[in-house]
């Protein structure tokens, strides 16, 4: 039984690999933020009822793919991000969202791998370890478009 959940464990985490190659391949200018499934949903208020969540407060707290990896983009704005960098940003916000829901999809094979209640806790956990990042992403896009327009009608007034 224990076999079984270590496998489950090794399947996570080969899968979590995987998906960080396979984000580096998805084409991020055929992401479109302004449809679905990106677009913020009505109910979501721009993101702000994710603050009823106070994602403001521990969504800096969780890991941080790209500053393991070096080749990817920081999810951080900082002073001198220009237009173009927030509108890369954004796209990397859809490519999060893909990523780990992809993974809250993929991680049901932990439940045939190991089947029975160690299998469901573990998917159980899979989830509940993807959604936070998921979140953060629909809380955080919404705020990077608004910057984004409002930077790149001040680079404009500037280069007139």
């Amino acid at each position: 039984m224990y076999k079984r959940f270590w496998l489950g464990v090794i399947y996570v985490a080969v899968i979590g690999i995987l998906s960080n190659v396979f984000a580096i391949f998805i084409n991020r200018e055929k992401l479109d933020e302004s449809k679905r499934p990106f677009k913020s949903k009505k109910w979501e208020k721009n993101g702000k009822v994710y603050d009823k969540l106070k994602i403001r407060k521990w969504k800096g707290k969780l890991p941080d793919v790209s500053k393991i990896l070096p080749f990817l983009r920081p999810k951080k704005v900082v002073s001198g991000t220009t237009s173009k960098d927030l509108r890369a940003l954004i796209k990397e916000t859809c490519v999060a969202e893909i990523v780990h829901t992809v993974l809250m999809i993929l991680s049901i094979g932990v439940i045939f791998i190991c089947p029975g209640k160690l299998g469901v806790i573990l998917y159980i956990f899979c989830f509940i370890g993807n959604l936070p990042f998921i979140l953060i992403q629909r809380y955080n896009r919404p705020q990077y478009i608004i910057a984004e327009e409002r930077l790149t009608r001040r680079e404009e007034r500037l280069h007139k």
